[in-house]
């Protein structure tokens, strides 16, 4: 029997609705009511390449009033009507309530969200965890944040991100990615017990008060496949600490770091000043590390060949006591 090309089309799309559906395991919405900051990170342990979705696709942010996190048996249609709440006006309870009451296939038992709302004092965080989502689940709350999983290790993930948000000093980005390592050991998400890794995506998004809706000043993310042993969370990590490295300007002035020409062709250098008990690390934007050596002149040419990549790579450069002292950006032609 011959099968038309639109019937398979039409397999194919069932299969991957019926997957997506399932996706998503722990994940924090947070604001900051001082600078208007809104944010939203996640992990789960599913091969999200396979429904060409990015990591971040299940946080919503709505720059300078709250961000809406929807997942377990995720619904597209479930995140646009809580997009549309948020835009009424609505409370972040409120948006709870609506979602719960009006579920797009009557089925709110088997979903999860996290809602939070720039507001004065308690009250805008607000959560709901489906009795009929996958254990271990629950969900955690707080003045400016809403924390929730499901197939989780056990409670204590949901307990540490917290622990991790509450006690992390700094802008909601630092905050985030701290809730995150939180929950970085093998099996958080436990379908992924046997990879040895907390998860199989991860991703952390941050909107300034003036940002446009949609186009949030910092989106990172990584995804990867099933088996490979990388720790999304230490891969985002990584990007994280490029674009916010830890140090003063003062002591990037001081080490006089020089990486060039950028964009490169078949080559580029690092010209350190004071390049003593250095070394250079270089990672792809997935978090794998590419090339490490020990920098040992003043000039150091790096070729294309010895990185095995294209497009744009993160340098680190790392003191003898594995301290970063300075991390960038560089374009590979």
């Amino acid at each position: 029997m011959k099968i038309s090309q639109s019937f398979l089309t039409l397999i194919i799309l069932l299969f991957t609705i019926i997957a997506v559906k399932s996706q998503d395991t722990f994940s924090i919405v947070a604001v900051d009511a001082e600078t208007g900051e809104v944010g939203s990170a996640g992990a789960s342990c599913v091969e999200l390449s396979v429904f060409e979705l990015p990591p971040d696709f299940l946080g919503v942010l709505f720059p300078g009033e709250g961000a809406i996190n929807t997942q377990a048996y995720y619904d597209s249609l479930n995140q646009d009507n809580a997009t549309a709440r948020m835009n009424a006006g609505d409370s972040a309870q409120e948006i709870i309530d609506w979602l719960v009451a009006n579920d797009f296939q009557g089925n709110p038992t088997i979903r999860q969200y996290g809602v939070v709302r720039i507001i004065s004092g308690p009250g805008g965080s607000a959560a709901h965890t489906g009795i009929n989502t996958d254990d271990y689940k629950g969900h955690r709350t707080g003045t400016g944040y809403s924390i929730q999983g499901n197939i989780l290790l056990g409670p204590e993930i949901l307990d540490s991100m917290e622990s991790n948000f509450i006690n992390t000093p700094g802008p909601l980005a630092f905050k985030l990615m701290a809730a995150l390592q939180g929950a970085n050991v093998a099996g958080a998400d436990t379908r992924c017990f046997g990879n040895g890794t907390s998860s199989l995506f991860a991703f952390l998004k941050v909107a300034q008060q003036d940002d446009d809706f949609g186009f949030p000043s910092l989106v990172l993310g990584v995804d990867f496949l099933n088996n490979t042993g990388s720790e999304p969370i230490d891969s985002l990590q990584i990007l994280f600490n490029a674009a916010f490295p830890p140090v003063s300007t003062n002591e990037i002035e001081k080490l006089n770091i020089k990486v060039f020409p950028s964009p490169s062709n078949n080559s580029f250098f690092i010209e350190i000043e004071d390049f003593q008990n250095l070394s250079v690390k270089f990672y792809n934007l997935e978090g794998k590390l590419l090339f490490d050596q020990k920098i040992v002149s003043q000039k150091t040419e790096v070729h294309h060949s010895d990185l095995n990549s294209r497009g744009m790579i993160i340098y680190q450069i790392i003191d003898d006591k594995g301290f970063m002292k300075q991390s960038g950006k560089h374009i590979l032609n």
